[in-house]
């Protein structure tokens, strides 16, 4: 079964509850346009969906899609965000990653954001000043900072912000929309989708947030905060963080760095980058480069054609003793660098038929997702 790094204890521990069928699990995705570093948490979510599935768990996926991009202090909705949103759609299937069940945009939920934040001023996690604003209150919520490990005291944030009057003379048209909601004329802070979309998908209680490490602090600490003020127990049972993702030495977090388009306009299969990332473990910290990348394309191309030459031998059964080793890497909080490092000793075993290489090589390309029959009939 599963086993992963769980951000908030600090330990490896099963992702889903003994003797239950389901696994329900929220990927928090980027509010920035769309770059690599985004596609990182959606590849973790991805593996645990695969790996999870083999081991015959359902698995029930939400993935938030924020259509609301600020700009110069106020948000616009559609428009260019549309096309981010469809742009991390298309680059999330050119990836191999399976669609979520549920995968919201935050326009479409405002209705529960308002509902969520009425909810916390209930229960005094929350107030609302003259002004039209409303804040979390900080104080009310004393384990904040324990994902992170930055615990303290933490500024109060805006759950609801006032619109903005537009300057006199301005058709105001690009200061976005505003909703109507119980303290005025407004819009959501930056975090509470990441609380509002899985407790609705998911239920109060869900089995693992997946999302980026520099996004931990400070806002899964506060989208934590926020769901379980409004619960009143651990709304995420566990947290799993990829690693922070540069290239080039860069930040990868947003489009203008090398988006997944540029990848491919350079003459690279998209599935390059899910190789080269699958070659360094979901939590440590990546560096891509060029020349990683272009590494991870001739090594694609490479176990394709080795696939397509056993196609063409006998079938033979999956061998047991290193399939049961690759399995066990990926069980063991998805080390998938042991897990290819082994495929490649069975393709180096001479004493392995080719026809067996061939269906294990198959088995586990479910879990990689790397399109390795792609060459079969091509050679």
């Amino acid at each position: 079964m599963l086993r992963l790094h769980d951000t908030l204890t600090r330990q490896v521990v099963p992702v889903a509850p003994a003797g239950s069928r389901i696994l329900r699990m929220y990927t928090c995705t980027a509010h920035e346009p769309s770059g690599l570093a985004d596609l990182r948490p959606a590849l973790l979510a991805d593996l645990v969906r695969r790996v999870a599935e083999r081991a015959g768990l359902r698995v029930l996926a939400c993935r938030s899609v924020s259509d609301l991009a600020r700009r110069n202090g106020g948000r616009g909705v559609n428009g260019d965000r549309d096309s981010e949103s469809a742009s991390f759609d298309a680059d999330a299937l050119a990836l191999n990653m399976r669609a979520p069940e549920h995968s919201p945009r935050t326009s479409e939920t405002m209705g529960l954001v308002i509902e969520l934040i009425g909810r916390l001023i209930e229960r005094g996690h929350a107030y609302a000043t003259p002004e039209g604003a409303v804040f979390f209150d900080a104080a009310s919520f004393p384990t904040y900072g324990e994902i992170s490990g930055k615990p303290g005291s933490a500024s109060d944030w805006p759950l609801w912000e006032p619109a903005q009057e537009p300057p006199q003379g301005s058709a105001g048209d690009d200061a976005g929309p505003v909703w109507n909601g119980p303290w005025g004329r407004g819009l959501p802070g930056h975090d509470l989708e990441c609380s509002a979309t899985p407790l609705r998908f998911l239920g109060p209680r869900f089995d693992l947030y997946v999302g980026r490490a520099d996004l931990c602090f400070p806002h899964h600490e506060r989208a934590r905060a926020q769901s379980n003020a409004a619960t009143g127990q651990e709304a995420a049972v566990h947290w799993a963080h990829s690693g922070h993702l540069l290239f080039e030495g860069r930040p990868a977090g947003t489009g203008d760095v090398v988006p997944l388009s540029g990848v491919v306009a350079a003459g690279l299969d998209p599935l390059a980058v899910r190789l080269a990332l699958l070659e360094h473990h979901y939590r440590r910290p990546v560096d891509l480069t060029w020349d990683a990348l272009r590494a991870a394309d001739e090594e694609l191309r490479r176990l394709r054609r080795r696939v397509a030459e056993w196609a063409e031998s006998p079938s033979r059964p999956i061998n047991g003793a290193h399939a049961e080793r690759v399995q066990q890497a990926l069980d063991d909080d998805l080390d998938t660098p042991a897990a290819l490092r082994l495929l490649r000793e069975l393709e180096a075993d001479e004493s392995i038929e080719p026809g067996s290489k061939f269906e294990t090589f198959l088995h586990f390309d479910h879990v990689l997702a790397l399109d390795l029959p792609a060459d079969i009939g091509r050679i």
